[in-house]
């Protein structure tokens, strides 16, 4: 889900001092603005502690696996012009097909994407957006970044993601701001619900900034490439798949 307030939440990035201390050791060439980077991250950390997580957590708890399921899919569906957009845009008409495919059998049949038949049928989901595209066109993904609430993302990234703003349905169907308000907020409490399960793994790590700026961008390259080449073969990104009794686990 992409909030219509990124403009404001970057203009309030350029109020945070850079004053987090950095750790021993050599810099890492992708995140050239670390020190800006972690004064964010504990900013969002803090935000996510106190308001993000009891409230995703809260969420599981009072929410039925299938209403949580059927809100997933309806969020998942609602991405589907953006994958079809930028299949075109890197010239794979058949990903393009498929993925228009999916929209026309869940919006319809899934009954506007609130079950998802299309996967049951066979037809698989992609998850090109607008970063990908201009990294299959050989744009650099440029210094990692940590932006205010949204989080880990990188110079192409930030701009893919402005980009594929005007992709989605409910910016061009929702005129009412305060609708789109309150679409963006449980679109965001769904996505956060989805990864309580990576908080104990965060916990456990030595450093959880290095650790969140590897898998992002790991994860990136991964899907940028489509697989090819990449050392982990995707295995490394199964830590961020869960499914609702690891979720609700998570919750407690």
């Amino acid at each position: 889900m992409q909030p219509r307030l990124l403009l404001l939440v970057l203009l309030c990035a350029g109020l945070l001092p850079a004053c987090a201390t950095l750790p021993p050791g050599e810099r890492d060439p992708r995140d050239p603005y670390e020190r800006f980077n972690r004064s964010m991250y504990r900013v969002n950390d803090v935000l996510d502690r106190k308001v993000a997580r009891p409230v995703a957590s809260g969420y599981v708890r009072v929410t039925p696996a299938p209403v949580r399921t059927g809100i997933s899919n309806f969020f998942a569906n609602l991405e589907s012009p953006t994958v079809m957009v930028n299949s075109l845009l890197q010239a794979r008409p058949t990903a393009f097909l498929t993925e228009t495919l999916r929209l026309v059998v869940n919006t319809t049949i899934g009954i506007g994407g609130l079950f998802d038949p299309a996967t049951q049928l066979g037809i698989p989901a992609g998850d090109e957006d607008f970063g990908q595209t201009l990294g299959k066109w050989g744009f650099r993904s440029g210094p990692y970044l940590v932006l205010p609430v949204l989080g880990p993302s990188t110079v192409r990234d930030t701009v893919g993601f402005a980009a594929d703003r005007f992709t989605q349905p409910e910016y061009y169907l929702l005129k009412d701001m305060w609708a789109q308000v309150a679409l963006t907020v449980v679109g965001l409490i769904d996505a956060r619900a989805g990864l309580l399960g990576t908080d104990e793994i965060l916990a456990r790590s030595f450093d959880p900034y290095v650790f969140m700026r590897n898998a992002y961008l790991q994860r990136r390259e991964f899907q940028v490439s489509d697989g090819e080449g990449s050392a982990s073969g995707g295995e490394d990104f199964e830590i961020f798949e869960f499914d609702d009794e690891e979720m609700e686990d998570g919750a407690q």
